[in-house]
């Protein structure tokens, strides 16, 4: 297809592959994520979508089938996570139960939904449990027990989530709440790293995934339950420093990388001073460094400004294609930003949200021949994941991204190296809304100054963008792009 830049035109031929040869290669594209994910994932999440879901049916007495259909379920569940309940819950719960029978209806569906419910209704319960408490917690226990290798299998915020809500479950009941405990032990394990970072490389799920840690923790000492191992203890504390590193001091917001669907276990999805203020009362309170690193992150700070990368290896499966994408922030502005989640399950007419907001082109990072660091095979899976590490990322078709970045004073410098077979690299910088106008190889407004150089010819564009600020919401964006083939591209940052 025809394109044009700076009066010049380039002439594409494209050779069109048949059905056949597009249904092989999707076939070969899932095959390479389930590699990928290994014969743990794939078993378990086979299990827990197929026989385990029916199973789970069985021992709940219904089919847990979703009536809503294709729609989104997500903000229904956010809407009944029990985030803020009445002191006295008695007639609050009475009134959802009724509404919600056990095990029935959309709010039933998800293992972790019941979790979550638990957890905040627990701070507010007696010693003994009235009678309406223990039916409500008892069958919020069946629920999440009901289906564990499905939770098991996503190696994200569920298996720890539900293995706390199952432990709340049991310390509310009484009886032996070891093999809980146990179960929540083996998950932090597996996915909080000693350095504090998380499979799930989510600042808002980070938090959420904190939250969940301290919440239970707080009714563990409150009810003498068995106590959690060093090692629960010591990366929920590392945790916390992470989570301190990402949020802003001024406001607690948060960058918007990987999924960012408002979650929040406070109902405060802007705001995450309360979680680090929650888990200092619990793990110690955190520090913060001028350069710092962890699994999937490494930021550096000068004066009011910050920087936070995106960065591999992938040892879980990714959410996005934004590796080396970076966060500049200065002070409470979020000037060089992510583009967020969009939605999950969008209407029919915004079904371009699904590939638009995981994509490469989404992220301030470098986009080799206009396609992703690896390619997207379903909503929440990508095959040939793309090699990192620190600083760098090799994408699937071989092309080499290398990201260093800088910082005296007020000037940020950012400096990418570029190796490998691509006919053309666009780099993306998504900048804060402003009154920007393009001066020379760069932008400039009240905001900063942008300025790019490369060691060959590149056109550099003031393009338009979309933003999801909130989920299920979007908004345009500005974004500066540096087209071109070149070596090495700088980019120096100068905030006013």
């Amino acid at each position: 297809m025809p394109a044009s830049s700076r009066g010049r035109c380039y002439l594409r031929v494209v050779k069109t592959p048949s059905a056949t040869t597009l249904k092989r290669g999707n076939r070969l594209l899932m095959a390479d994520a389930a590699w990928r994910l290994g014969f743990r994932n794939v078993g378990l999440g086979l299990w827990g979508k197929g026989p385990g879901h029916w199973l789970a049916g069985r021992r709940l007495g219904v089919s847990l089938a979703n009536p809503l259909g294709g729609a989104d379920i997500r903000p229904l569940w956010e809407a009944n996570r029990w985030t803020v309940l009445p002191p006295a819950p008695e007639a609050f719960c009475r009134g959802w139960m009724a509404e919600n029978p056990p095990f029935q209806g959309p709010n039933w569906l998800c293992g972790q939904e019941a979790a979550l419910r638990v957890l905040h209704l627990a701070p507010l319960l007696p010693p003994e449990l009235p009678a309406w408490a223990r039916e409500v917690v008892a069958a919020h226990a069946r629920r999440i027990a009901a289906n564990p290798a499905y939770a098991l299998a996503q190696d994200n915020n569920h298996p720890i989530s539900e293995a706390a809500g199952l432990l709340a479950c049991r310390l509310l009941l009484g009886g032996d709440a070891r093999r809980a405990s146990r179960a929540l032990d083996r998950s932090v394990a597996r996915l909080v790293g000693p350095d504090g970072g998380f499979a799930q490389p989510s600042p808002a799920y980070h938090r959420l995934m904190l939250d969940v840690l301290t919440a239970v923790e707080a009714l563990r000492r409150q009810r003498g339950g068995p106590p959690a191992a060093p090692v629960t203890l010591e990366r929920a504390a590392a945790a916390a420093r992470v989570l301190a590193q990402l949020a802003c001091p001024e406001t607690g917001a948060l960058p918007r990388i990987g999924h960012q669907d408002g979650s929040a276990f406070d109902g405060q999805p802007e705001d995450a001073r309360g979680s680090l203020g929650r888990a200092a009362a619990l793990f110690g309170a955190p520090s913060t460094n001028a350069e710092w690193q962890s699994a999937g992150y490494r930021g550096w700070a000068s004066g009011q400004a910050r920087a936070v990368m995106r960065q591999g290896p992938l040892r879980f499966r990714p959410g996005h294609a934004d590796l080396l994408h970076l966060d500049l922030w200065d002070g409470p502005l979020n000037l060089l930003r992510d583009g967020g989640t969009g939605a999950y399950n969008p209407a029919p007419a915004d079904a371009w949200w699904l590939d638009y907001f995981p994509s490469t082109a989404a992220h301030n990072t470098v986009e080799f021949d206009g396609h992703d660091q690896m390619p997207r095979v379903s909503r929440f899976l990508h095959a040939r994941w793309a090699r990192g590490g620190e600083g760098w990322v090799r994408d699937y078709a071989g092309n080499l991204h290398r990201r260093a970045v800088a910082a005296r004073g007020r000037e940020w410098r950012v400096r990418d190296e570029l190796e490998g077979p691509f006919a053309s690299a666009a780099l993306r910088w998504r900048l804060a809304p402003g009154e920007w106008r393009l001066v020379g190889q760069g932008v400039e407004s009240s905001l900063g100054r942008i300025a790019v150089t490369a060691d060959a010819p590149v056109s550099v564009t003031l393009e338009a963008g979309w933003e999801s600020l909130a989920y299920g919401q979007v908004s345009p964006c500005p974004v500066l792009v540096a087209r071109g083939r070149a070596g090495w591209v700088e980019t120096l940052v100068t905030l006013p």
